[in-house]
């Protein structure tokens, strides 16, 4: 099964953001194939096609980098595009607030997960909530400003299953791991 690590708004938030958007949806090229309110998450690591057999020792891993980790608050800061603006792919919101965590959790499932044979991230984590795809070839555009009032509670990492239909992406959450590290250094 095709799987990655990710942390999901609640859907308030979810909702929020797409409200958030509606009117950028106007100005931004009409290529962009959005991605459902209910769907909008935050990549940790891509882990890629895993077997059934597989998933006591991968989410072991997983448990035990989640333990290290404290709940924390997250909040939303501006768009974005991947690559870049000019030649973009991807939009994005990017995260202010909660942006050190995020990745300090992102580097910690990295590590844990390469002695179980996924590949170390080479890119450097850019935490970020996927909002749209560019179809065809990559599109110069001049986003909008959107200044976001939101932000949501970070308190566990899921497991999901990934599969790929003529409408989009549908997700299954396999299994949830809660953060439980103390927030005193």
């Amino acid at each position: 099964m095709r799987t990655f690590a990710a942390i999901f708004p609640p859907a308030d938030a979810q909702s929020a953001v797409a409200r958030s958007l509606q009117a950028a949806r106007n100005s931004i090229e009409d290529r962009v194939r959005w991605v459902r309110p209910e769907n909008v998450h935050l990549t940790l690591k891509f882990l890629g096609d895993v077997q059934r057999e597989d998933l006591g020792e991968l989410s072991a891993a997983l448990e035990e980098a989640c333990a290290r980790h404290a709940p924390f608050d997250a909040t939303l800061a501006g768009l974005g595009a991947f690559p870049s603006k000019r030649r973009a792919r991807i939009l994005w919101a990017g995260l202010g607030a909660g942006s050190e965590r995020l990745s300090s959790l992102a580097a910690d499932l990295d590590a844990v997960l390469t002695p179980l044979g996924f590949e170390r991230e080479e890119r450097t984590y850019t935490p970020h909530l996927t909002l749209g795809r560019i179809r065809g070839r990559p599109a110069n555009l001049d986003l909008p400003q959107i200044v976001w009032d939101l932000g949501f509670p970070v308190q566990r990492v899921e497991l999901v299953e990934s599969t790929l239909t003529p409408e989009g992406s549908a997700y299954r959450i396999v299994r949830a791991f809660s953060l439980k590290g103390s927030s005193q250094p």
